[in-house]
């Protein structure tokens, strides 16, 4: 309980309030917390006292706004009584008896009495109840629906249906009392199980009924949907073994014929029941894949229909056939009808089914004709009558289908009402379970179209090179021509470039402000250059272009922004960020984007439309409120983010293949597409293999199974509501404040955004054929940089994960405790990687050297402990180097690896030991994994260098990265020194030769920078440009002979000092770039408030500040140590338990026979270690389950890319060749040429 503080104290946080103290020194000072302290600050502030003042009768329990919370909140999930759910389960439980009753009657009982024409046909009568339903619910529909007269005609076709049936064999059985029975069954089954399909329709009559029940028991029904389809399918199991139960003594027969029946007749028995069930199935997945391919006519309704007209033909035809034959192989003078034919032949049969199956199927076939005449023309006439209206009747009553307007990868639940479908009646099934809409003349006229979805495309740029910016500006036009905002075709989505470059500012003596560096200045001049190709790319005349039409540049709280309109009406906005006004690095660019799109874009207008209803009446303010939460909510589903690299190449359609995910499925949080690594160089082809296998196997697997876990931020789309989820977008704004913050936050920020996706219940999502493209690393240290961030960022996300898998799996459905066990078994197999790669090459050395196991074990531990402790003690630099040696090492040898397990297949005449099963089954699944990407299937001859790799990537970068766990740096696209450039220390000891040299050339290039300016100048006005100033001197450093650069001391003094007021970033651009005129602009006063709150909440830059950089680098070394101590005990007890298996490998070993080449026995036994055994077994198994994903997922996607081309037009399908990526071509202007010369 509170305790109330004296009047004295209060009195003292006042008096230290007015001293200038904050709440927090305060709170500290008097030993009270710090909200307390607020709290009586506020209350003295509002009455000007301390001292408690009565209150004015009772406070309200509840404030309107709080009442409407609660309100929002009720209406959003409410609440179902158990005894209003049981009614209402029972109600439903009713008619799933009606109709498991008439089909397992209609199947079990009725059928076996009935021609085979019937059969097949009166399944097309189910379709009685439904086309009665279609009557009401479109008569109480409050417009005229087309489809009113085919319903009433398919309705009355059933029942002539019926009636001739009735006729013919009521004809034929006039006194059969049995016969009269099974026909009776029959027409009731059949109308029993018409019921099956009432749920599509009473959604229709409930949406214009004004029945409280019908209203009610849709909602129930969706609430508990799940546990209905589990009831209704035991209830089908139970009332089926009811019936045929009860069928036996019936029909008195006895259970011993039943059970006494061949085993051969049991096996045909058995075979056509699975056939049957597996065809089902298959005609459902197939069914299904159709409607999601946009191929609902052509594959999916014609084929239905026809089906039941096709077995009848099948079935019909041979008893015809068959009969004619008969009849020629009589003699001419003899003649003899179909029921002659019958007496002879088919009851004269042999029933026993010795021979072939097709002939004698042909006369049981023929069997059930038998009962009708049919060698008169009345009985065959009114047979297919009945047939035919039947058929009708289901065609009339599924008329509407082919209005059924559906998208692209449509959500099954949104197809089809139910999720169940009747094996036995399976046309009849999908067509009258498919998804109704009552179709008027005004929705004939136009189709349901999408929600326009808001993407907003956020690109990170630092230090990309000229060539790399270029893929994504021009990737960005593309987009432009595809969705242009001018005189749209389509509105299916909008987009909005936003590009933020970090670090974009430097100074420059002799001017106000600071200037753009070079890095900046490329991106602009790429942009002017890439707009005019865009602009005249559809001339004829190529060398006669259109001026570029002015554009915006702005001053901001963080920096800079370019505001530039694309030919198309689409807007790029460059942020360029100033580092002392805000903070750098890649997190806190997305941190950035994330509160400026969703925050401000967003969120802003529908906060200012909420406040200004706070001041109308509660009622009305209550209505309008609840409608701006639903508007809010709904745009935030429909606004996504597709987050860039600076140096991603794609194509409009792989960023269609996205919002399709997205779109289609609510629940999902992000999606990515296949990244493509370019480049050229071993190091790159490598990557492709790696990146190839990454995305063929482990992201399918983790899709098919689960979810995938990280979604790379080069090329993924994100879904704003996920993004502004609680615990999503605040949490990812943390700052870094302990070790292990700095390893999972900053060095793998997607992957880290992901994890908290995950932990919201998000599912994150793989296409495969959205295809994008980005640089990787063509070096050596480079790339062992880059693994250096990812390698602790993905441990640390992973254990993340797994330290929370009771949670997880109980928030998010996509995410099970078997997927989390799959990721359990991954992480162990990365662990011990170092130690598997030593095995490996043990074994080799074993082979090679011919000694024992152990020993080779003893010899293949040396090398990487010494690169252990290597790293320990060398710089990061060394150790890449030695590890570069040791890669070429470990790659001779790994040749020799394989070249010894193939000879060891040759020495002991098998290929049937563990190792090599395990290599030529690993061999065959890339193939075949390989040939199921037929588009990429070159990488597969990547796959040899990426084996000899193994001990490089797996044993020495993974030591690499965890010796330097402790080193948070970015590592890749550092600046580079220039050729000339030396040390300083270098540099204080040159000759006085070198340095005469050196001023030499520095006085030179002035000379030629004052020719240069004096020749630039304008109206005899003075004009310094950072261009005309920058490059030259930077040309003369870079023409030193001696590499050796004067210290920057010595040339700060010989660089001129121009006194430019004007002088700064926005006249440096206005200079720069003359055909493309840029006006300045400002911001509105709201936005800019906007950016100097977000500053400084979330944005300042980092302090300096020396203490806590030491306390956080050694806190960094001593999680280092931690861990590393950990993960090398593991891999230490993983060998030394494997040397004692091999050492008493007589006493703990698993004895395998050695099989041959011809599979027999060589009477020999291969001895494996148990642990390795179990290693490869489930190393095999993880393998084995990628795969099947593999081949799930191919077929997916082959659904959705195939969806995609049909449905897309041809006239947006995207260009191939508009612009060569990662080419320059002649500029537009000498002005941007001579700008960007610098950047090549």
């Amino acid at each position: 309980m509170s305790k109330e503080h004296t009047r004295q104290v209060r009195d003292k946080v006042v008096e230290k309030f007015k001293a200038g103290l904050g709440y927090k020194k305060i709170s500290q000072a008097l030993n009270i917390s710090q909200s307390t302290v607020q709290s009586i600050i506020r209350k003295w502030k509002l009455y000007g006292t301390t001292a408690n003042l009565p209150r004015h009768g009772r406070p309200p329990e509840l404030t309107g706004r709080t009442r409407r919370a609660l309100i929002r909140d009720a209406a959003k999930r409410p609440m179902v009584t158990l005894d209003k759910l049981q009614r209402s389960t029972a109600q439903v439980l009713f008619f799933e008896l009606l109709v498991s009753l008439g089909a397992a009657i209609l199947t079990i009982v009725s059928m076996p009495h009935l021609d085979i024409v019937t059969n097949l046909t009166i399944l097309n009568s189910v379709a009685i109840l439904s086309a009665l339903l279609q009557v009401v619910a479109q008569c109480s529909a409050k417009e005229r629906s087309l489809l009113l007269l085919p319903s009433i005609t398919a309705f009355i076709l059933i029942l002539l249906g019926y009636v001739l049936f009735l006729f013919l064999y009521i004809r034929k059985i006039q006194t059969d009392i049995k016969m009269a029975i099974w026909l009776g069954l029959a027409v009731v089954s059949s109308f029993l199980v018409s019921f099956n399909w009432w749920e599509s329709y009473l959604r229709l009559i409930s949406e214009n009924s004004s029945s409280v029940f019908v209203k009610n028991l849709c909602k129930d029904m969706a609430k508990c949907q799940n546990m209905l389809y589990i009831l209704s399918s035991l209830l089908r199991i139970v009332v089926t073994t009811c019936v045929l139960a009860a069928c036996v003594p019936l029909l008195k027969m006895d259970w011993d014929i039943v059970t006494s029946i061949p085993r051969r007749e049991t096996k045909i028995i058995g075979i056509i029941i699975g056939v049957q069930l597996i065809s089902s199935a298959l005609c459902h997945w197939f069914a299904v894949a159709a409607c999601k391919m946009h191929a609902l006519r052509r594959c999916f309704i014609l084929p239905l229909y026809l089906a039941s007209l096709a077995a009848v033909a099948l079935l019909i035809i041979p008893v015809i056939v068959y009969y004619q034959d008969y009849r020629t192989s009589l003699n001419r003078t003899e003649s003899i009808n179909f029921t002659g034919y019958c007496n002879v032949v088919v009851d004269g049969r042999n029933h026993s089914l010795d021979g072939r199956v097709f002939p004698r199927l042909v006369l049981d076939v023929t069997h059930t004709m038998c009962v009708l005449d049919m060698s008169k023309i009345t009985d065959i006439g009114v047979l297919a009558g009945s047939a035919v209206f039947w058929w009708l009747g289901l065609v009339l009553a599924t008329l509407h289908l082919w209005y059924l307007n559906i998208h692209r990868i449509q959500r099954t639940q949104d197809l089809f009402i139910r999720r169940l479908y009747e094996g036995a009646f399976i046309e009849q099934s999908l067509l009258l379970n498919t998804r109704i809409d009552i179709q008027t003349k005004n929705k004939m006229r136009k189709s349901r179209p999408f929600e326009t979805v808001m993407v907003y495309l956020c690109a990170t740029m630092w230090h990309e090179t000229y060539d790399e910016m270029m893929n994504i500006i021009i990737s960005i036009f593309r987009l432009d021509r595809y969705r242009p905002k001018k005189e749209p075709k389509f509105n299916d989505f909008t987009f909005e470039a936003h590009i933020y470059f970090d670090d974009a500012f430097e100074d420059v003596e002799g001017s106000r402000g600071r200037h753009l560096n070079k890095y900046a200045k490329d991106l602009v001049a790429i942009l002017v250059e890439v707009y005019g190709i865009f602009t005249n790319i559809d001339d004829k005349l190529f060398r006669e272009q259109q001026q570029i039409p002015d554009q915006k540049v702005i001053r901001t709280p963080y920096g800079g922004r370019l505001v530039v309109t694309m030919p198309q009406g689409n807007n790029i906005m460059v942020h360029f960020k100033d580092k002392e006004h805000i903070r750098h690095k890649k997190r806190w660019s997305q941190v950035m984007y994330f509160y400026y799109l969703l925050g401000w874009k967003v969120m802003t207008k529908y906060f200012a439309r909420w406040q200004k209803l706070e001041n109308e009446n509660e009622l009305k303010a209550e209505v309008q409120q609840s409608k701006l939460w639903l508007f809010l909510q709904k745009e935030k589903h429909n606004t996504y983010l597709l987050t860039l690299d600076g140096d991603t190449d794609f194509q409009p359609a792989a960023v269609m293949l996205l919002i399709d995910r997205l779109k289609m499925y609510p629940h999902v949080g992000a999606a990515c597409g296949r990244i493509h690594p370019t480049g050229s160089g071993p190091v790159v082809w490598f990557q492709k293999f790696e990146y190839a296998v990454s995305h063929w196997l482990q992201k399918t697997a983790e899709h098919v199974i689960g979810c995938v876990l990280c979604s790379p931020g080069c090329f993924s789309l994100f879904r704003a509501e996920a993004l502004m989820d609680d615990n999503v977008m605040k949490r990812y704004s943390t700052k870094s404040t302990e070790a292990s913050h700095y390893i999972q936050y900053d060095q793998g920020e997607d992957r880290w955004l992901c994890t908290l996706l995950l932990k919201q219940g998000w599912r994150v999502e793989y296409n495969a054929a959205s295809d994008a493209y980005t640089k990787a690393p063509e070096d050596f240290k480079e790339l062992y940089n880059q693994r250096r961030r990812w390698g602790p960022s993905t441990m640390a996300n992973v254990v993340n994960l797994l330290g929370d898998t009771n949670i997880i799996s109980k928030r998010n459905p996509s995410i099970s405790r078997p997927f989390m066990l799959y990721q359990f078994f991954a992480m162990t197999s990365a662990i011990l990687a170092p130690a598997t790669v030593c095995l490996l090459v043990a074994g080799s050395l074993s082979f090679i050297l011919n000694i024992h196991a152990s020993g080779a074990l003893v010899l293949a531990v040396i090398p990487p402990v010494i690169y252990l402790i290597l790293c320990f003690k060398l710089k990061s630099d060394t150790q890449i180097t030695v590890a570069g040696v040791l890669s070429v090492i470990y790659a001779f040898l790994m040749l020799v690896v394989m070249m010894s397990i193939i000879g060891s297949m040759v020495k002991d005449q098998t290929i049937f030991t563990p190792s090599s099963i395990f290599v030529i089954s690993m061999a065959i699944l890339y193939i075949i994994t390989a040939i199921m990407h037929p588009q990429e299937i070159h990488l597969v001859f990547y796959g040899f260098l990426y084996i000899i790799c193994i001990p490089s990537v797996y044993l020495l970068l993974t030591i690499y990265f965890m010796v330097n766990m402790n080193n948070v740096s970015w590592g890749t696209r550092e600046p580079k020194r220039a050729a000339g450039v030396a040390s300083s220390e270098a540099t204080s000891q040159q000759t006085t030769t070198q340095k005469a040299k050196n001023t030499f050339h520095q006085l030179f290039s002035w000379v030629k920078f004052c020719k240069k300016f004096s020749g630039r100048s304008k109206d005899g006005q003075l004009s310094v440009s950072q261009d005309n100033l920058i490059p030259e001197c930077h040309e003369s450093q870079i023409t030193i002979v001696e590499d050796i650069r004067i210290p920057e001391e010595e040339q700060r003094q010989l660089e001129p000092v121009f006194d430019a007021p004007s002088q700064c970033w926005v006249t440096q651009l206005q200079h720069a770039f003359s055909d493309m005129q840029l006006q300045e602009d400002s911001l509105d006063q709201e936005e800019e408030e906007f950016w100097k709150e977000l500053l400084e909440k979330y944005l300042h830059p980092l302090l300096d500040d020396k203490e806590t950089q030491k306390k956080i680098t050694n806190d960094l070394r001593e999680l280092r140590n931690k861990i590393n101590f950990t993960f090398f005990i593991l891999n230490a007890l993983w060998l030394v338990a494997t040397f004692t298996l091999q050492f008493f490998k007589a006493s703990f070993s698993i004895s395998l026979p050695k099989v041959g080449l011809n599979l027999e026995g060589t009477g020999e036994d291969t001895q494996v270690d148990p642990i390795g055994f179990m290693f490869i077994l489930g190393f095999a198994a993880s393998v084995v389950i990628q795969f099947l994903a593999m081949l799930c997922h191919r077929i997916y996607t082959l659904i959705h890319y195939v969806a995609f081309l049909d449905t897309e037009p041809k006239d947006q399908k995207p260009e191939e060749g508009i612009y060569l990526p990662g080419k320059k071509v002649s500029s537009v202007s000498n002005t941007s040429s001579s700008s960007t010369s610098e950047g090549v």
